[in-house]
């Protein structure tokens, strides 16, 4: 599929050039002359793949613009769209800032042909990856609807931006199904049940599968109860005609779908508060006969209701509800209960478990009321992005203490990644997160281990190594010095715990950065695919173009500006991390 570059810049020379490389390169190319004018065409008509932004333009600088773009982009639930800044300024503060803000790279001018379709054809390929890769990590396998996590994410949104209903949808009897017909059939109703609910609620809802047989949906617009009954009738009567589809004209098991409802924002905009009252009004329906709905409300809804249910009423009541996926959240005297039990049983029995401690303290500029309710949300994130064996507490109003159960020694850091990562794709500059762990082996051995990133220097000159090792070193990540290609290689055959990241030299004695990098390409080892950044002092774009070709993810001039090398390091490792966990979720989901 054609990829869409949208070019923003006050120059029509520029805009021509940009224009008709691309164009020779099977892009398509949508041209606009101003930040403002670029704003309202992608209002009105989506989001391209890349954006080529001018920093220096009248009225609206490239600044200013990307920062109307991420919020258009969070007001329509868009992922970010990939910008490049288009600049003929060699100011380091520029490029610092830029990186602060979130672009993906910087493309000088005058543009070179080579140098300007290797970069987007980079970063446009990395993030057609990413985005598939989030695609896949927030639909549930089996119905295509979105799963837990990501129906946490995307209703929190909706629930504070929109008016109608949330609900909290159950099936009946399912259970009867996987033990009279098999889970392979079981299967089919979850699919076909999960295709009636995308076509009973209105347009622009939306539908996720938090549980076995456990859904909610937030229906855009419905605001009164004969909505909400007819969207109950049709889906139990559709329910049957399927079912019966499936399994025969004779099929005997009563399913149904009950349904706990609760309008938005009549009862708040918080969707971990509405979905606790839409539950309370589904355990309603079922106490009462199930195949109905009931619509919460503060007036009627009895807090204190006595009514006596015998032992098989509540079994039934509970053994239909799906155990939540998520973490169990505890008081501290709770915690403390299970934390001692835990413990003693862990170490009895030989199980690894892993302690974390969050704390969360407030960006500049945020205050005390939007600081408390980060902190709140933090927890949900913590809650949504652990496993159900695992557990937690909030120690004070900016502490919370994880236990996370029968957990690899290899595996925890990623936990603790996933739960950062997500905060901050979501908000960013919002919370200043930093954590303690502590890993307590089975043999009951307990220590400490802090997160860190490593990075492989080669360079010929001693000078470069040890003005790199100080920048990089004092940001608290590891550092290796090699002096040659032949030491890189060779220390890759002997070490096989693999670097984050590879800073590659371009002119060396002996194998140059060219070739260390085709004969690292040819490894039949992980060592082939590690990222590599390429060290220069040669400013032509030639050389930038023969190493992009190469496979390098980008370039760093020498001698070394401090800030950029930084900046420049800590972006790639963010980007290549990202890229791991979404893997990590999507294939072990």
């Amino acid at each position: 599929m054609t990829k869409w570059i949208i070019v923003v810049d006050d120059d029509t020379a520029n805009l021509k050039i940009a224009g008709h490389i691309l164009s020779k390169n099977n892009f398509r190319v949508t041209a606009l002359k101003s930040g403002k004018s670029f704003l309202e065409y992608v209002d009105g008509n989506g989001m391209p793949d890349l954006v080529l932004l001018d920093i220096k333009m009248p009225e609206m600088d490239g600044f200013e613009t990307l920062e109307n773009l991420r919020k258009l982009e969070e007001k329509k639930g868009l992922m970010k769209t990939p910008v490049i800044f288009l600049t003929a300024d060699e100011d380091v503060d520029t490029e610092t800032r830029g990186f602060e803000v979130g672009v993906s790279d910087f493309i000088r001018k005058p543009f070179n042909p080579d140098v300007l379709i290797r970069r987007i054809s980079n970063i446009v390929s990395n993030s057609q990856e990413m985005q598939n890769l989030k695609s896949e990590a927030s639909i549930d396998k089996l119905t295509g609807l979105l799963n837990k996590g990501a129906t946490g994410v995307e209703l929190s949104r909706v629930c504070s931006q929109s008016s109608g209903c949330l609900m909290m949808i159950d099936l009946d009897s399912f259970k009867l199904v996987n033990d009279i017909y098999g889970h392979e059939m079981g299967d089919k109703v979850l699919i076909g049940f999960s295709d009636l609910v995308r076509k009973t609620v209105p347009s622009g809802s939306k539908c996720g599968r938090i549980g076995g047989d456990e859904f909610v949906a937030f229906a855009m617009g419905v605001n009164s109860e004969d909505q909400v009954k007819e969207i109950t009738v049709r889906l139990n009567e559709d329910l049957v005609a399927m079912a019966k589809q499936l399994m025969g004209e004779d099929m005997g098991i009563p399913l149904g779908t009950s349904i706990g409802a609760i309008f938005v924002p009549k009862f708040g905009n918080d969707y971990n508060s509405l979905l606790k009252l839409a539950d309370k009004s589904l355990y309603i329906v079922k106490k009462n006969g199930k195949h109905g709905y009931e619509l919460y409300d503060e007036d009627t809804f009895d807090e204190n209701d006595n009514t006596e249910l015998d032992i098989q009423a509540i079994s039934e009541i509970l053994g239909e509800r799906s155990i939540q996926n998520m973490a169990l959240h505890l008081d501290k005297e709770a915690f403390s209960h299970v934390y001692r039990y835990v413990i003693r049983y862990t170490l009895r029995h030989n199980i690894n478990v892993c302690k974390v401690l969050f704390t969360v303290n407030p960006a500049e500029g945020i205050t005390n009321g939007e600081y408390a309710e980060l902190v709140d949300d933090f927890g949900t994130q913590i809650r949504t992005s652990l496993r159900k064996s695992d557990f937690y507490m909030r120690n004070n109003k900016k502490q919370y203490f994880v236990f996370l159960t029968d957990i690899r020694e290899d595996s925890y850091q990623k936990v603790v990644d996933h739960i950062i990562d997500n905060w901050e794709s979501e908000h960013k500059g919002t919370l200043k997160v930093t954590y303690t762990t502590e890993f307590v082996r089975g043999n009951s051995k307990y220590y400490q281990i802090n997160p860190v990133k490593h990075v492989i220097v080669v360079d010929d000159d001693d000078i470069n190594l040890q003005i790199a090792n100080k920048i990089l070193s004092s940001s608290g990540i590891e550092v290796t010095t090699l002096k040659s290609g032949e030491e890189l290689l060779d220390h890759l055959e002997k070490d096989t715990t693999l670097p984050d990241l590879v800073l590659l030299d371009v002119k060396m004695p002996g194998l140059d950065g060219y070739e260390t990098m085709k004969r690292l390409r040819t490894k039949d080892t992980p060592a082939a695919r590690l990222p590599v950044i390429f060290l220069t002092a040669d400013e032509s774009d030639e050389s930038e173009a023969t190493g992009l070709a190469l496979g390098a993810l980008d370039y760093i001039r020498k001698p070394f500006v401090p800030e950029v090398l930084l900046l420049r390091v800590n972006h790639m490792i963010e980007l290549l991390t990202l890229q791991k966990q979404l893997h990590h979720e999507v294939h072990n989901s």
